[in-house]
This record gives structure tokens, sequence and C-alpha cells, in this order.
């Protein structure tokens, strides 16, 4: 798939926070959301779903392209689930994005379409894997529907449904997994938030980790967050520098073996530099 912005980091916000929205917006999120599920106490469900429209209201503090903006709804399994959707229904501006927790099987993502029906045919599906019984059938859920675009992992009630202590690197097994069933489906695949908000270096390496991973971006729960995630999801003028070498080695051989820096380069050397270059605007980006 082509390397892309879409989702470096995704900043979730409380749906009855509405003062919290602008900064949201204006905060270099590449997804916002407004989250009516675990932020949103029970009795606050039915009001989060009524102030949660204004968060598709133009904003005029947004200077140029805006961010995706996204809701998280609660599990379909749930009353409040369906009434989110329901809600949604309503909304005078439509959402990008419907993110879907405590996803565990296709027919998760598959009611969600068919409440939202075709006039929603353009609102991208974001499902959230987080249970032991969703890991278990993540392949299938990964190829639910053309119109999910992308997995993230739920980390938190993961770890507190099998007993794992909350580490990046205890549940390094599970992210591979998922890692590897997003891209075998062709979909953007994100890292769960660090809860620590006063810790940018551990932010910064559990982000380089997801990356190296193969993660596309991670979730952000503070927009102080954002900019290191953006930073840590995208090349520095070295590696774009790098590519650069790569593809031009790769055009003086006709994409064949080459050296590049005193390394071997071939053509999964020159694809990869090739969606780096082309996410950043550069024209050795541009396909041969």
């Amino acid at each position: 798939m082509t390397y892309s912005r879409y989702c470096r980091s995704v900043l979730a916000t409380p749906a009855p926070m509405t003062s919290r929205y602008s900064r949201a917006h204006t905060s270099g999120a590449d997804m916002c959301v407004v989250d009516l599920e675990d932020s949103v106490s029970p009795q606050q469900k039915a009001e989060a779903r009524r102030v949660a429209e204004k968060f598709f209201e133009p904003d005029p503090a947004v200077d140029g392209d805006r961010p995706l903006l996204a809701i998280r709804i609660n599990a379909v399994s749930t009353r409040d689930g369906l009434r989110d959707l329901l809600a949604i229904l309503g909304y005078a501006h439509k959402p990008d994005v419907v993110v879907i927790p405590m996803v565990e099987s296709p027919r998760d993502i598959e009611i969600v379409e068919q409440v939202l029906g075709d006039e929603y045919a353009e609102t991208d599906l974001f499902a959230i894997v987080e249970t032991p019984r969703g890991i278990d059938r993540i392949e299938s859920i990964a190829h639910a529907s053309p119109r999910l675009k992308t997995l993230s992992f739920g980390q938190a009630d993961y770890a507190f449904a099998i007993g794992a202590r909350l580490r990046w690197d205890t549940l390094a097994h599970v992210r591979s997994r998922m890692v590897n069933s997003a891209h075998a489906a062709g979909l953007y695949v994100v890292d769960s938030p660090l809860f620590e908000l006063a810790d940018p270096v551990r932010l910064r390496e559990e982000a380089e980790l997801a990356r190296d991973f193969g993660f596309h971006g991670k979730t952000a729960i503070h927009p102080g967050q954002v900019p290191v995630i953006n930073q840590a999801f995208s090349p520095d003028e070295d590696a774009l520098a790098h590519a650069r070498r790569v593809v031009e080695a790769g055009e003086a051989t006709g994409f064949g073996i080459g050296k590049v820096d005193g390394a071997m380069v071939g053509a999964p050397f020159f694809e990869a530099s090739r969606r780096m270059l082309a996410e950043f605007g550069d024209e050795r980006g541009a396909p041969a």
C-alpha cells in the first residue's frame, strides 16, 4: 500500500469536553477522534453523543487542511453503541471515520456498515482490537470490509484481560501478529497510547519501537504527545537523503541490484524509498 500520513498520530478527545475540540483540531494530529466510549461515564453517554456533533462543524481556528475527524462509538454489542450509531445518522456533518472499539469478529464491522448504510459509504471504518477473542480472530477481522481502513491495538484492555504487565515489550508478540494481519489485508495499523503524560522520552521510545515494528502510527491521549509521535513516524533529512540515493541507484541499474553507502540494495529497498519520498513530496518518489 502507499505510505501515507493517514494515521501517524491519532488524538482522542473526550466528547463532554467541548472546550478542547478546537485544540484537538489544531494539534497537528493526522486524525482527531471525539470519544464516546472509555472517557465518558455511563451518566454522560446521552449528552456526549449529542454534543459530539459539534466536533465535526467547521472550525475557524483551522488554518489550511483540517485533520481527519473521527468518532469513537461504544462497542456495538452494547445499547450505547447502537444509540451512538443512530445519533451519528442525524449529524449535520458526517465524520470522516467511525472508530469501533472492542471488535471481536467481522460481524461487528458488518453491523456498523449496515446501520450507517449507503449514505455513509464514504466514511471509513477503524477497528480497535483489544480482547483475546479479537486477537484470536484478527485475520478475519482485517478482511471484514473494503471500508475498513485501519486496525488499532488496545493494549490496556488486552493486558488486563490476560493478566499481563502493561508494557510495550510484554505484548510484542500480539503487536507483531496485528501488524502482519493489517499489512496482509492492505490496512493501516496504529499502536496503543502511552498513558504516562509527562514522559516524552518513553513516548519517543515507544513510538520508534512501533515504527520499527511496522506500525503506521500511534494514538495520543493529549495534544502534547502529538509532535513527538509525528516526528517518530516521519523521516528526518538524513533518511530522506538516503532514500534519494537508493532511488538514484535503482534508476542507474534499471532497478536491479546496486550498492548505496556500502550496502547492497534491491527491489524492496527501491520501493520503500519511493514510498517514503512520495509521502514527503519529493519528485524522486514519483513512479517510473
